[in-house]
């Protein structure tokens, strides 16, 4: 039997009401609102984020592979996966590989991993999906495009959600495209779009997979489906003769349409609720149709536990304004708060040698007496004993915060830049700023998680690292 066993999501923390798209432009906006990245975030750092949450409680020695999807990748000749990876501190002996270019990115990883597991050459592989597509500004994109990743593990062992088949066709369209040169999704005109592109691959895609497989939509306990917006995507019911409860949320209302994330994020929400043999029917589109027959088994009440899609809905605040977003999309200029001399490019030979202690957070601790310390050192700080270490992953573990200062003069987009020293749980203790936070809900003996983001990019050189955020609840 191959399958889910584990599953995991990430949306950011923060939320753009429509409406405030709507004033800055002037014309009539859709209600609700959606999911926005933090200016230190990319299609990377949720992926990694969904990544953990996926492997929570997870063996991570037992991974023998690691996709990333996405069509938002931060590098053009560069493999994310490599970073996920190592962010997820994974060995360093699997299969990795990105699959991008296609908003059914996200479910040919899946059909990749699955046909790895069933050939034997790897007995579980993490997938990993995230975009942070660019709408044009003033545009119907603009209110309909969110940010958020999505993470499952396909595996042959302890299967909580079995493939029982999958069915795909392409469809040659220029319907909504990027160019390689291209800052922001393009679409041609709207009925043709959904006519000629959507619909006719979804009808003939659905109606083929139903006659391979002797079924029909009525049979499955939830729909999972991508439609274009939130209009189509509540005609699906009707076009499939099914019944409105049985087609999952399309979560247009509060998180957007997320790219080739979006189909596995709402299969994750389904997942939350589904009973042992419920049947899911996970539909994914662009360019063409890729459709899963999936089946829930007992083995769905062992991974509970994960913060998952309503883990994260809940817990946001609420962007101030439209030059906020702008300003971290990149759509504006944002000069930093006092004048600072440009910043060198990170050394990548510097990165590389310490990529453990940067990427995968990777600390020490004594052998004789026990100390935990971040970043790792020859000489122990408590009983000076030398080059007696054993490696200590702190990225998952809990802190609280020990003291702070706010910088308001820094060179940085985040002003007042919260310095904070974080205490971890059992030992340890280390020096890093904080993310997606409100300064005035700052005190010491905070609750702290570690979050891996985006520091900057200078000269073509990206730079990444750890910084705390609040615990979300």
């Amino acid at each position: 039997m191959v399958g889910i066993t584990s599953y995991g999501a990430y949306i950011p923390i923060w939320r753009l009401a429509r409406e405030v798209i709507s004033k800055e432009w002037g014309f009539p906006g859709a209600p609700g609102e959606k999911a926005v990245a933090n200016f230190d975030e990319d299609s990377l750092t949720m992926g990694v984020a969904a990544a953990l949450d996926c492997l929570n409680g997870f063996d991570r020695t037992s991974i023998d592979g690691a996709f990333f999807a996405t069509t938002t990748s931060p590098f053009l000749e560069r493999q994310a996966a490599v970073t996920m990876a190592a962010a997820t501190d994974l060995r360093r002996d699997i299969l990795t590989s990105d699959f991008s270019d296609s908003l059914r990115a996200g479910t040919q990883a899946m059909r990749a991993a699955a046909d790895a597991v069933k050939a034997g050459t790897a007995k579980s592989v993490l997938v990993a999906a995230a975009d942070t597509r660019m709408p044009p500004p003033r545009s119907q994109f603009e209110m309909l495009f969110g940010d958020a990743a999505a993470a499952v593990i396909i595996g042959d062992k302890d299967v909580a959600v079995e493939i029982q088949g999958f069915h795909t066709m392409y469809h040659e369209i220029s319907d909504v495209w990027r160019a390689n040169k291209d800052d922001f999704v393009k679409a041609w005109e709207d009925r043709f779009v959904i006519e000629e592109g959507f619909l006719r691959a979804f009808n003939e895609a659905v109606a083929d997979c139903m006659k391979k497989y002797k079924c029909k939509p009525a049979d499955f306990a939830k729909i999972v489906s991508y439609a274009p917006d939130y209009r189509w995507h509540t005609q699906l019911a009707k076009r499939l003769k099914i019944d409105e409860s049985q087609l999952q949320d399309g979560l247009f209302g509060f998180v957007g349409l997320t790219g080739c994330a979006h189909p596995l994020l709402m299969l994750v929400g389904a997942l939350e609720s589904a009973k042992p043999g419920d049947k899911i029917l996970l539909i994914s589109y662009g360019n063409g149709i890729d459709i899963f027959i999936l089946q829930v088994t007992e083995h769905i009440e062992k991974i509970r536990s994960r913060k998952g899609l309503s883990g994260h809905l809940m817990p946001k605040r609420n962007m101030p304004d439209y030059a906020t977003y702008a300003q971290w999309r990149g759509i504006v200029s944002a000069e930093a708060a006092a004048r600072r001399p440009a910043s060198a490019p990170p050394s990548s030979s510097a990165l590389w040698r310490e990529r453990d202690r940067i990427l995968r957070l990777h600390g020490g601790k004594c052998k004789n007496c026990g100390t935990l310390q971040y970043p790792p050192q020859r000489v122990c700080t408590r009983c000076r004993g030398k080059d007696n270490f054993e490696t200590v992953r702190f990225s998952d573990k809990k802190a609280k915060l020990f003291t702070y200062s706010l910088d308001y003069i820094a060179g940085s987009m985040d002003v007042p830049l919260a310095v904070c020293i974080v205490n971890f749980e059992g030992g340890g203790r280390m020096l890093c700023t904080m993310t997606d936070r409100d300064v005035s809900e700052i005190q010491v003996d905070m609750p702290l998680e570690m979050s891996f983001r985006r520091v900057n990019t200078i000269a073509g050189v990206p730079n990444y690292f750890w910084k705390c955020i609040p615990v979300r609840s």
